[in-house]
């Protein structure tokens, strides 16, 4: 059984959660229609170390692991508040 360890609720079966797709800042809002289109409809896949959005259903709580995709391996979970204030401002 994998266990992720839930920032809210602390050590939860993996199928409580729902992926949510990968962190990405949206484009500004002087953006062209291409750039928002490419922010909602396409990721970038990659293998390795990624920031994703996952959802514990329970809760509807959202927050922010970092996993390698490569090994499936969960590197650290992070509170959107955390990771965002870590974030430098464009």
């Amino acid at each position: 059984m994998k266990i992720i360890n839930c920032p809210l609720n602390g050590p939860r079966n993996a199928q409580e959660f729902v992926y949510g797709g990968e962190v990405v800042l949206e484009p500004g809002t002087d953006a062209s229609t291409q750039e928002w289109s490419n922010f909602i409809f396409l990721e970038d896949n990659l293998a390795g170390v990624v920031d994703e959005w996952w959802c514990h259903s329970a809760s509807s709580y959202w927050f922010i692991i970092r996993r390698n995709r490569t090994s499936d391996e969960i590197i650290a979970t992070i509170t959107a508040k955390d990771y965002f204030s870590a974030v430098p401002s464009p």
